[in-house]
């Protein structure tokens, strides 16, 4: 049996890429409390390089600690893909990501690029991530800036 694909509605579609845009300007204006219109009390993250996260106060928590130390970030996301199958509605898009701390002797910059996969879920407050696992495609730079050591050759 082929899996049932359902129709999200405009107004759908554009609620969860305004989502994704809105997970971007939370973490860059260092606004913590709204990360709780991003995700749901109980999402999971998997961001690749630590053991999944899973509760929005860990979330805020780990994400304050890792962007808190720096001068600034620009967090971009774009080429949303949106779909319901079997009533699971997901997404994936593209996101661009730039860390700055000024000082470093490698480097002030680190640069990510790659892919946030996301499962959503409607809440009264509207639509809310569930989790989302992020893949990196490429990075540049001083991986430093954020804390961590950088990858050997």
């Amino acid at each position: 049996m082929r899996p049932t694909h359902q129709r999200l509605s405009l107004d759908d579609r554009q609620a969860i890429a305004d989502v994704t845009v809105r997970y971007c300007w939370a973490i860059d204006g260092r606004d913590w409390d709204d990360l709780a219109n991003v995700f749901t009390d109980d999402a999971m993250v998997e961001f690749g390089f630590v053991p999944p996260i899973r509760g929005l106060d860990k979330i805020q928590a780990y994400i304050a600690g890792i962007l808190d130390p720096l001068d600034s970030s620009q967090h971009m996301v774009t080429n949303h893909q949106i779909e319901s199958l079997e009533g699971d509605t997901r997404s994936r898009c593209y996101f661009h990501a730039q860390h700055t701390r000024r000082g470093l002797e490698e480097g002030a910059n680190w640069v990510v690029a790659g892919i946030y996969s996301d499962v959503w879920t409607r809440s009264p407050g509207g639509w809310r991530i569930a989790s989302r696992k992020l893949k990196v495609l490429w990075t540049e730079g001083n991986a430093a800036v954020v804390g961590r050591a950088p990858k050997g050759p």
